[in-house]
């Protein structure tokens, strides 16, 4: 594994620039270790096991990951529910591991300042696994990535009700509340438990592509994609009976990504005025129609690039983009990377190709 390299372009990783991950090779299956602490979240710590635990090479059927439950002393861990856990591995685990996870314990995280904590034994964990490979945060976990300094002049989110208590503890990272996740390369921080769900899936599209990370969500029943962009607090996130809804013009344009979809057109789906469902649209998504639309084609083409020999152009013109030009521009906005370079780094072994970094 080489920390300084990134997995689709192969370009040196900005210290504090744009998302990056370490080069994955061809080695057997990644080391995850869930770092948790006493006051841990079960649905957190459970669903690293489930997203992870449940990724499948596309191929040979083998396990992508291998998930450990770790704690700073193994032992008998509280959790915020009626019941314990016991853990068995210690630090070393963090030591051993390609990606680590903190997920959040309400009981403690938001009394930790970097004078607090974590002990010296964490923080030289922690920050060891920073270099080595990347760590990632869960709600107020992002607490301890910061206490550990592994924050400093990066952005970061944590959950919208602990956004305000952060900044002022930590004044050094700059705290975007309004989203669900944030890749700043070797470190990740997610909001509430369900952002939990997206930046695994997230990390494991990173690692994998679009395909597998699909298959995962699938097997879990949960959105295989939410961009990490997207508002963590929507007002109206269920609909009210006597309003009417985007829903069903949405679920229309993803039968019809390769047709030209118009604001208007998408609209009259729903009996709108184009004014009422741009407003209607934000309101239920976090995102404008267009943002939605252009996100929904560039996944698409990811899933053709990866499952087909279609040459960019025709992908482009599948997912309605309708040029190669339009496609590499809207590929490189969202992922920073062309299309080719992506097909090479994601395409299954087996189906031509250069087949995917893995560690």
């Amino acid at each position: 594994m080489h920390p300084a390299m990134g997995p689709v372009t192969g370009k040196p990783r900005d210290e504090h620039g744009p998302p990056g991950r370490t080069e994955r090779s061809a080695a057997p299956a990644a080391s995850v270790a869930v770092l948790v602490r006493d006051g841990v979240l079960p649905m957190e710590l459970g669903l690293v096991h489930q997203l992870f635990g449940s990724a499948r090479d596309p191929v040979t059927g083998e396990r992508l990951y291998e998930v450990t439950t770790c704690a700073p002393r193994p032992g008998r861990i509280r959790t915020d529910a009626d019941f314990p856990i016991h853990t068995e591995h210690g630090l070393e685990a963090v030591a051993a591991a390609d990606t680590v996870l903190v997920p959040a314990s309400h009981e403690v995280d938001e009394l930790l300042t970097p004078d607090t904590g974590p002990g010296p034994a964490l923080r030289e964990a922690l920050t060891a696994a920073r270099e080595r490979g990347r760590v990632a945060s869960i709600c107020t976990g992002a607490f301890v990535l910061a206490a550990a300094g592994l924050l400093d002049g990066r952005r970061a989110t944590t959950h919208w009700l602990s956004a305000d208590r952060f900044a002022r503890t930590f004044p050094q990272v700059t705290v975007d509340a309004d989203v669900l996740y944030v890749d700043e390369g070797p470190v990740l921080t997610s909001a509430g438990e369900a952002a939990g769900i997206d930046l695994c899936l997230h990390m494991i599209r990173t690692d994998h592509g679009a395909g597998v990370a699909a298959d995962v969500a699938r097997r879990t029943v949960v959105p295989p994609h939410r961009e990490g962009g997207q508002a963590q607090y929507i007002r109206r996130p269920v609909e009210a009976p006597d309003l009417a809804s985007t829903s069903g013009s949405r679920a229309w344009a993803l039968r019809h990504l390769g047709e030209p979809l118009t604001l208007a057109r998408l609209a009259a789906r729903d009996a709108m005025s184009v004014r009422t469902y741009s407003r209607r649209f934000r309101e239920e998504t976090g995102l404008t129609p267009i943002t939605w639309l252009n996100r929904q084609r560039v996944d698409r083409a990811r899933q053709l690039l990866e499952r087909t020999e279609h040459t960019v152009d025709r992908v482009a013109a599948e997912v309605g983009f309708g040029t190669g030009a339009s496609l590499r521009q809207h590929f490189q906005s969202v992922l920073g990377v062309a299309p080719g370079a992506y097909r090479t780094t994601f395409r299954p072994r087996g189906q031509g190709g250069g087949g995917r970094p893995r560690s």
